[in-house]
């Protein structure tokens, strides 16, 4: 009696997971939307399955459980092909060296106080189009100048800084190599 109700329980899991072969694939399919690797997985669940077969106690529960390895199948197969890099392969490139660092802070400490040497016209009218790039007329609005002023005051001012950096970089040649190294 025993032995024929493990024959029968047999065969009805044997059936149950032929008939679930359709249903696994959709769902496979809609994981991942390549119709070869989900018959790869299916096919692979469906031989764990039916290896497993004996640990099934509760045929009632068989869908669930059909489907948990289902899961377990889809997710080993992208454990596995995850993409793995090799920490010694890489290559650490730092674009941005302490010294490089300084230099940059010296230029930009030495244009905030160019600009700051400015007269109050000019240094507004820079720091408004070139800091804040507002453009020429939304500057006339904010000072209440007319354009022609701000442009001029720009020009003025562009040229003052222009002269002044340039006779900072004759002075010390290391600054004008840096800002060289970073244009690259």
């Amino acid at each position: 009696m025993n032995v024929l109700n493990l024959f029968y329980r047999t065969r009805e899991s044997r059936r149950m997971l032929e008939n679930s072969r359709a249903r696994l694939y959709r769902v496979a399919y809609s994981w991942c939307h390549n119709a070869a690797l989900a018959d790869d997985v299916v096919q692979e669940t469906l031989m764990k399955a039916y290896r497993s077969l004996s640990q099934l106690r509760d045929p009632k529960a068989g869908q669930a459980w059909l489907f948990s390895i289902l899961t377990n199948c889809y997710n080993d197969h992208f454990r596995r092909n995850r993409e793995a890099e090799n920490v010694d392969d890489t290559v650490l490139v730092e674009e941005t060296t302490p010294e490089s660092q300084t230099s940059q802070l010296q230029i930009i400490d030495r244009v905030r106080k160019a600009v700051g040497a400015l007269p109050e016209g000019q240094r507004q009218a820079i720091t408004l189009v070139d800091l804040e790039g507002f453009s020429y007329i939304e500057v006339a609005q904010i000072l209440g100048i007319p354009i022609g002023t701000v442009m001029s005051r720009l020009c003025r001012a562009r040229n003052a800084l222009r002269e002044k950096l340039l006779e900072e970089f004759k002075k010390q040649p290391e600054l004008r190599e840096a800002v060289l190294r970073r244009v690259k």
